[in-house]
């Protein structure tokens, strides 16, 4: 059995590998991941902003060892930026390099024709992969050991380039009309993830396994905080879950995530906090709170969502 394969024995051995790179893994994650490991299938991660998607791709690579290609969308991205280019300068350079064996190349002819007829016998040193720069997507097919492949907020590209995607996530291919087909050296483990801004399309959902991660429950939550902020007791980490989860059922913009909780906890801690106080909380409500309105409604409510939180985490 390979490396990778003992990695993906079986759903609990997942789990806890994820456990082991600091990465809170609930039994559907694991799942999802194990059978994307087996089936050779992208993964699409869907749920709100900050509940840990970017996260999940990058402990994945963590767990199994291998490189993190990212792939940041955005409107107008093309082929270019997320395919290959070619090293146009260094092209021109070795093109002025080479200026003095023209001559020699074209030696004997007779006419213009034949002399062009004779260049063209090596235009494609030019256009070969010396000359090529690959960007993530062929970068993650050219991984000899393999690799992550993250193609973040892919809902944020346009139709075309998802539709480009396509034969990638298919064949684990590339087409490179002055090199021909590149395939997967081996194929990289891919997680796309998506806020929902725009309905992606069924042709790339099919290809995938869906997983949906939902703001936590208070254990999980819990346990994700006492991971990734050493030396927070557990009182004060009940205080703050319980708080955190009272917030994101008012009436506000943006709940918080919970890489926001996180930030909260890092700093109560850096306060020497023991417990949640008021005045503390208030003065702390923009670590987890980005718009004034939002603030201003927690606001009034901070003495009923103090108390509550103290309450519920004796």
């Amino acid at each position: 059995m390979s490396t990778l394969n003992a990695k993906f024995a079986t759903v609990e051995v997942v789990r806890k590998g994820l456990k082991d790179v600091g990465y809170i893994a609930t039994t559907q994650i694991a799942h999802t991941l194990y059978l994307a490991y087996h089936l050779e299938k992208p993964v699409l991660v869907e749920g709100p902003a900050g509940v840990g998607k970017t996260e999940l791709a990058k402990a994945a690579a963590a767990f199994m060892g291998v490189p993190l290609i990212r792939l940041q969308c955005y409107e107008g991205l093309d082929e270019s930026k997320a395919l290959y280019e070619w090293k146009y300068g260094k092209q021109l350079l070795y093109t002025q390099l080479l200026k003095d064996k023209l001559d020699s190349v074209i030696e004997g002819e007779t006419n213009l024709a034949e002399s062009i007829e004779k260049l063209h016998q090596y235009d494609d040193i030019f256009f070969s992969p010396q000359f090529l720069e690959p960007r993530p997507l062929l970068k993650a097919l050219q991984q000899k050991d393999g690799a992550v492949l993250l193609v973040d907020e892919v809902d944020k590209s346009d139709d075309e380039f998802e539709a480009f995607l396509l034969e990638i996530l298919s064949d684990f291919q590339v087409s490179i009309p002055e090199i021909g087909t590149i395939e997967a050296t081996s194929k990289p483990f891919v997680f796309l993830t998506s806020n929902s801004t725009r309905e992606l399309g069924e042709a790339l959902r099919r290809r995938c396994l869906h997983l949906y991660i939902s703001f936590p429950e208070q254990g999980l939550e819990r346990e994700i905080v006492m991971t990734r902020v050493p030396g927070i007791s557990e009182r004060l980490t009940r205080q703050l879950v319980s708080f955190i989860h009272q917030v994101r059922k008012l009436d506000i913009k943006k709940l918080p995530s919970v890489s926001e909780t996180i930030d909260w906890a890092k700093t109560l801690v850096i306060l020497h906090a023991e417990t949640l106080d008021k005045e503390m909380v208030r003065e702390t409500l923009n670590t987890f709170l980005k718009a004034q309105e939002d603030i201003r409604v927690t606001e009034e409510k901070l003495y009923t969502l103090t108390e509550h939180a103290l309450r519920e985490a004796t």
